[in-house]
C-alpha cells in the first residue's frame, strides 16, 4: 500500500507510461496521483486488514479444495476458511493490526485485542449475531498479525512490516486490551507475539480463566443472550420431537 490514488491533480500528464512497477510508483508520485493514508490507528488498520484478507482470498482462490467466506467489518472472524483442502471442518482466521511503541520499539502501542469476552467468547455454543456460526463449531482459530512502524513523513504511512501468525491462546494475555470494552487483551511484547509466549500455558487455562473473568453484561447483551438461550431450547425440543417419532429396531 503506497497511498490512496487520486485521479487527476494540477501535476497530471497523461497517458502515463512505465516499464516496471519502480518506475510506475516514481511517476505517480512525481504528478501528485497519490495521497498519504490516514495516520489515525483505527482508521490505517482497517485499510491494512482489509488488503491483507483481499490477499488470502485470492490465494484460496487457487488453492484446490478451499472454500472461504468473507466476514462483516465489525463480526468475528475476518476470514472463515473451509473444504476438502482444510480436512473439511471450519477454521477462523482473524487480522490484526498493531503499532510499534513510540518510544519502546519492542512493544506494541497499545494491547491487541484477541476477541470480546462478554458474548460469542462467552457462551462458544450460541450462534451470536455478527458471527458466521458458533466460535465451537470451528476445528481452530487463527491470528494474522501485522505489525509496522509508523511513519509520519510517508504517504504509505508504514514501515518495517511484520507479519506474525499465532493461536490467539497462545498471545494471550490476563489483561483486557481495553478499560472500556470488554475486550480480551494479547501480550504487548513483540518478540513474545513472535514466540508464541504468551501468559498461559494451555488453551484450557486460557479459556478457564477469561470465561470466567467477570465482564459487564449489557442490558441489549442480555437480551440477545435471552433470545439466544430460548432459540437453542427450542432447536433441542424440535430434535427430541424428531427422534421420538424414529420407528424402534427390533
Amino acid at each position: 500500500m503506497l497511498g490512496i490514488f487520486r485521479k487527476t491533480s494540477p501535476s497530471a500528464r497523461w497517458p502515463i507510461a512505465a516499464s516496471s512497477a519502480d518506475q510506475l510508483e516514481g511517476l505517480l508520485h512525481e504528478h501528485d496521483h497519490l495521497l498519504p493514508l490516514p495516520k489515525e490507528p483505527a482508521a490505517l488498520a482497517n485499510i491494512l486488514e482489509v488488503s491483507i484478507v483481499d490477499y488470502l482470498l485470492t490465494r484460496l482462490d487457487a488453492t484446490e479444495g478451499a472454500e472461504h467466506t468473507r466476514g462483516t467489518e465489525r463480526g468475528y472472524p475476518d476470514l472463515e476458511i473451509s473444504g476438502p483442502a482444510f480436512g473439511g471442518s471450519y477454521h477462523a482466521v482473524d487480522v490484526k493490526v498493531a503499532r510499534r511503541g513510540d518510544t519502546n520499539k519492542s512493544k506494541t502501542q497499545s494491547r491487541i485485542t484477541l476477541y470480546t469476552g462478554n458474548t460469542y467468547f462467552k457462551w462458544p455454543d450460541l450462534h451470536w449475531p455478527g458471527t458466521m456460526r458458533t466460535f465451537n463449531d470451528y476445528r481452530s482459530h487463527l491470528d494474522i498479525i501485522i505489525i509496522y512502524t509508523l511513519d509520519s513523513d510517508s504517504k504509505a504511512r508504514v514501515q518495517d512490516m511484520e507479519i506474525i501468525v499465532q493461536q490467539p491462546w497462545k498471545i494471550a494475555s490476563k489483561q483486557r486490551s481495553s478499560t472500556t470494552r470488554e475486550y480480551l487483551g494479547a501480550v504487548e511484547s513483540i518478540a513474545a507475539l513472535r514466540d508464541g509466549r504468551g501468559e498461559f500455558s494451555t488453551p484450557a487455562e486460557f479459556y478457564r480463566f477469561w470465561r470466567a473473568y467477570p465482564f459487564k453484561i449489557s442490558a441489549q447483551v442480555q437480551k440477545q443472550l435471552a433470545r439466544l438461550v430460548q432459540k437453542q431450547q427450542q432447536e433441542i425440543e424440535q430434535l427430541r420431537g424428531q427422534t421420538a417419532q424414529l420407528p424402534l429396531e427390533d
